[in-house]
């Protein structure tokens, strides 16, 4: 966002059982200036607000009508059964749906599990809410199979729960209006959700190009001369990095000879050598 932009407040929905609290921090960090509304609300009133613009995103429970609304999934959760404390499921880690068999089985109109067969006995009626479906576990009615999050918020000192391998999870994803007026705090929050770093350039246009450095003018070689001269080892022995020893090259070829005199031996004469008589 530009700073000539008015801020816009941020209205987030969020389903039972999903707590939104390390993204909204994270946000009131990064924009200050924009404020975010959180707005509770049933599973089943969820995508009717985003599709009314009363949301700008929500946090929802999978499937989304993937028509007008867009989603990125965000995390599955952990099935479990609340049962009482003195319950004989308490006495395992674990328990499969076919330990529910002999069970009564709660299954609340508000139920975001997908299930193809419910387990267990069915009860005489259903439940309005899981609230409601809690109390009855309580009273020893039966048990409730729910995502781990709404067996949390439910919490009751007389109650407990266990995982149930083998039953439907709840996927938690982020949901928006494909047609939402908010696009860049939209991106805003995405990018948030995904663990962007507040650097990341996604949503915030390009980045302006940066100027390059100048190259640093190579210094002359130390006594080396200048030009091809110096590169060609013209002048004195300092142009090819070694140091001199003694003069130039033809002063070294005018030096002694290795097997004494200078210049050649004494006496030599030119010509082939003479055969003795």
């Amino acid at each position: 966002m530009t700073g000539s932009e008015v801020p816009h407040a941020f209205r987030l929905a969020y389903v039972p059982g999903v707590t939104p609290a390390k993204w909204v921090r994270v946000w009131n960090e990064r924009l200050p200036d924009v404020p975010l509304t959180l707005v509770p609300v049933s599973p089943a009133e969820s995508f009717g607000l985003l599709r009314s613009g009363e949301a700008d995103a929500g946090l929802v429970r999978l499937p989304v009508d993937r028509t007008d609304l867009s989603a990125i999934p965000l995390y599955t959760e952990t099935t479990v059964v609340v049962v009482p404390k003195d319950h004989l499921m308490t006495a395992v880690e674990e328990v499969s749906t076919a330990d529910l068999a002999d069970e009564i089985v709660l299954h609340p109109l508000d139920d975001t599990l997908a299930w193809e067969e419910l387990p267990g006995r069915p009860a005489f009626e259903r439940p309005a809410t899981t609230a409601d479906a809690i109390e009855l576990v309580a009273a020893g009615i039966g048990v409730l199979v729910v995502p781990q999050s709404l067996a949390r918020l439910h919490h009751r000192k007389d109650l407990t729960y266990r995982p149930v391998a083998d039953a439907p999870a709840s996927r938690v994803a982020l949901s928006w209006a494909q047609e939402e007026t908010t696009p860049d705090l939209v991106e805003e929050f995405i990018g948030i959700v995904r663990g962007r770093t507040v650097n990341s350039t996604r949503g915030r246009g390009p980045t302006p190009p940066q100027p390059k450095a100048k190259a640093k003018r190579k210094a002359p070689e130390a006594g080396g001369g200048s030009g091809a001269g110096a590169r060609r080892g013209g002048g004195s022995g300092a142009g090819s990095g070694k140091p001199a020893r003694g003069g130039s090259a033809s002063g070294r070829s005018a030096g002694k000879n290795p097997r004494g005199g200078s210049g050649g031996a004494k006496g030599a004469k030119s010509g082939k050598p003479r055969r003795r008589p």
